[in-house]
């Protein structure tokens, strides 16, 4: 199986064998580990906007599910899922793979485990179009295994499938519109709110003693990379951003923040596919960097590639290896945020390194 959102519609495409299918449901699957010190605790909640209509369905308010990975002080008590039944059933249904797949695949993280008790910096995630937000849980928990405390957001009716505490699921109403700038501007908006409930007097599960709000960066895969510089020009909390295999679908001008264009080997400067990073770089003034990792594809920095893989479903010859890919992803994503958000200098975003041959960098 090989899984791949197409970049400008967000479509799920898949390839798959008939012996694949077959293996696919006697094979169990588990997340690569963390490499950090800590353990990694998961906390889910639900979160409604009593403010704002849904833009999707404007007779509810704006409500999301929030996934909060955290460093743990042990990991002893349940072990998180990847993904509810019903998420696992709509995104298996699209890929042509058994329902229960991706609801059995084992993460490294402990259902509210007991915190380390220390404010830590925050990241927010935000996930692919149709893609549930637990499609970045590899990197979110590397991210806290290394002492972040992270946000992934589910932007509701934006998704395949988004099931809510109470037991109901919602299906993907933006599928029908396909408006790219509605996307980027909801999710914009949906960060903002997120980060006022986070680090507000009433932050569930008292999660504000975590977070460090002076410290927060977002990083973004797909439409969900799309919404960071919306976000972060909409809003001052977030110090530095992340821009993964997007498109900039609004203009840039004024983003005076560090900020990183991470992507496939077809965001090459003066490239076809996508002339919005040539257009928008320009405009970035603070410290940037645009880096791409050859043989890589839209889903190389999920984890859609390493779990296809796992399953038995063959990579195609010219595709980086998919753990390789998660391994890189993290080893840039973090060393962004370590500059930026700790001040600890990376001699890694200085240039290409011995150790990331595949990773290139570009300063049209």
């Amino acid at each position: 199986m090989r899984l791949r959102t197409l970049a400008m519609a967000g479509i799920l495409a898949v390839g798959l064998t008939t012996t694949g299918v077959a293996n696919a449901a006697t094979v169990s699957a588990a997340l690569p580990r963390p490499t950090g010190h800590h353990k990694v605790g998961l906390s889910t909640f639900q979160l409604t906007d009593t403010r704002r209509a849904d833009p999707w369905v404007p007779a509810q308010r704006r409500e999301l599910m929030v996934s909060l990975w955290y460093p743990a002080r042990s990991a002893s008590g349940q072990r998180a899922k990847y993904m509810t039944p019903q998420e696992s059933t709509a995104l298996g249904t699209a890929a042509k793979i058994p329902a229960d797949f991706f609801a059995g695949v084992d993460t490294n993280s402990t259902v509210d485990a007991p915190a380390l008790g220390r404010k830590a910096p925050l990241v927010v995630l935000s996930p692919g179009f149709l893609l549930p937000r637990n499609t970045l849980t590899s990197l979110a928990e590397e991210l806290a295994s290394r002492g972040y405390v992270v946000a992934g957001i589910g932007h509701n009716y934006e998704a395949l499938a988004t099931s809510f505490p109470d037991g109901h699921t919602t299906g993907c109403e933006a599928c029908a519109v396909k408006d790219w700038t509605k996307l980027v501007d909801t999710r914009a908006a949906d960060t903002s709110f997120v980060l006022d409930e986070l680090t507000g007097p009433r932050s569930p599960h008292g999660v504000a003693r975590l977070i460090d709000a002076s410290r927060i960066a977002m990083v973004g895969h797909s439409i969900g990379g799309s919404s960071t510089a919306p976000a972060m020009l909409g809003d001052p909390r977030i110090g530095a951003g992340v821009i993964v295999d997007g498109k900039f679908y609004t203009p840039v001008t004024g983003l005076n923040r560090p900020y990183l264009l991470l992507g496939k080997p077809e965001h090459l400067p003066g490239g076809t596919w996508d002339p919005t990073w040539d257009t928008g770089w320009p405009e970035l003034g603070g410290w940037k960097r645009w880096l791409t990792v050859d043989k890589s594809d839209h889903n190389t920095f999920t984890d859609a590639n390493y779990l296809a893989a796992k399953a038995g479903f063959p990579m195609p010859d010219d595709l980086i290896e998919p753990l390789r890919g998660i391994r890189i992803t993290e080893a840039y994503v973090t060393a962004f945020l370590d500059q930026h958000l700790r001040g600890h200098f990376q001699p890694l975003l200085c240039g290409p390194s011995p150790r990331y041959p595949e990773v290139r960098f570009w300063n049209p």
